[in-house]
């Protein structure tokens, strides 16, 4: 199991700590494991970037309550981002999981993506529309390397079938079908590199600039930038 008070921290430091460890979903279809290399810290309803600068509200909610639990959101109608609440109950904090390398399961990652693109295709407006894309997307998806499959906070939801019905499960119950795990002592090492958070549009400074995104240094597997600026 992933220790809770790792996540009770100061939200930096345990995002630097979440960099490697290992997200692991078990179902009926089989264990997807694969270890977390780029993350980015939403810090207090003083962070800007934050949905938690509202205050709490029933979309926030989870992420003012105890640390080691999930937050987990839509945006653009089609992404489910998944968070992980840190900092102790009653302060608003969490860690984006941007992007994950790949472990163990990858064909069941591919397949969870490729499944993902065609329902988005139901949305086409016509059915000629709808098939054409998904056939061209299942493409895209069966080519690409398992480094890319989870390559984005959106992708990584695809990829591990995390969508808002998981919005406030415990990621440190070992017993869960989703859940984290530390990283194993034959893990390779990673570097951490530290820049600004990524697609934050009009946020002001000095919260546009805060380093608190933090990636694994030359990790194919990152989405962001892998450059420190």
């Amino acid at each position: 199991m992933y220790p809770r008070r790792l996540l009770a921290e100061d939200s930096v430091a345990a995002a630097r700590a979440l960099l490697g460890a290992r997200l692991v979903r078990s179902d009926a279809r089989g264990v997807r494991v694969g270890r977390i290399v780029e993350v980015e810290a939403y810090v207090g309803t003083d962070d800007r970037a934050s949905h938690a600068r509202f205050g709490p509200t029933k979309r926030n909610g989870v992420m003012f309550g105890p640390p080691g639990y999930a937050y987990v959101y839509l945006v653009y109608g089609m992404y489910h981002c998944l968070n992980v609440v840190t900092e102790p109950r009653g302060f608003a904090a969490a860690v984006l999981v941007r992007s994950i390398e790949p472990l163990e399961g990858g064909d069941l990652m591919r397949r969870a993506r490729e499944e993902w693109v065609v329902a988005r295709a139901g949305r086409r407006s016509s059915a000629v529309e709808s098939t054409a894309w998904a056939a061209a997307a299942r493409q895209r998806v069966a080519s690409l390397p398992l480094a890319r499959l989870a390559s984005g906070p959106g992708l990584v939801c695809a990829a591990f079938s995390v969508e808002r019905d998981e919005n406030g499960a415990d990621l440190c119950d070992p017993a869960a079908s989703l859940h984290l795990e530390q990283a194993r002592p034959g893990d390779s090492v990673l570097e951490p590199a530290f820049g600004p958070r990524v697609g934050l549009g009009a946020t002001p400074e000095p919260w546009l600039g805060k380093p608190w995104r933090v990636w694994a240094a030359g990790n194919p597997a990152v989405s962001g930038p892998r450059t420190r600026r």
